[in-house]
């Protein structure tokens, strides 16, 4: 899974493709069903294909990317938009606090 922030600024992609080529990249919205087509420039180092294009993307949603070359697919993979740090993201942030108890279950035969 690739992780992007909501950004009006140009994020990078690097994926290793099934070909080494590719000319268009295509986000559907899993939400909406919206697809968006993307002409994009890719460049190759060594195996990888990295393109940097700015997306238009809404916090918190999935998206399913596509890369084309032409009609093949080379790369296919689920991108999430969220503008959290990775390493600290939780879905109930700022939304859900845990009770603390001191539960002490005994068992008796």
């Amino acid at each position: 899974m690739i992780i992007l922030k909501k950004l009006t600024t140009a994020q990078s992609i690097t994926f290793i493709p099934r070909e080494l080529a590719a000319t268009t990249i295509i986000l559907r919205n899993e939400s909406t069903n919206i697809e968006t087509t993307i002409n994009a420039t890719f460049y190759l180092n060594d195996y990888y294909l990295t393109t940097t294009n700015i997306y238009n993307l809404e916090e918190n949603t999935f998206y399913n990317l596509t890369v084309k070359n032409g009609s093949n697919i080379v790369y296919k993979d689920k991108i999430f938009c969220t503008n959290q740090v990775v390493e600290d993201y939780t879905v109930n942030k700022n939304q859900y606090v845990a009770n603390v108890t001191t539960n002490e279950f005994k068992i008796y035969e």
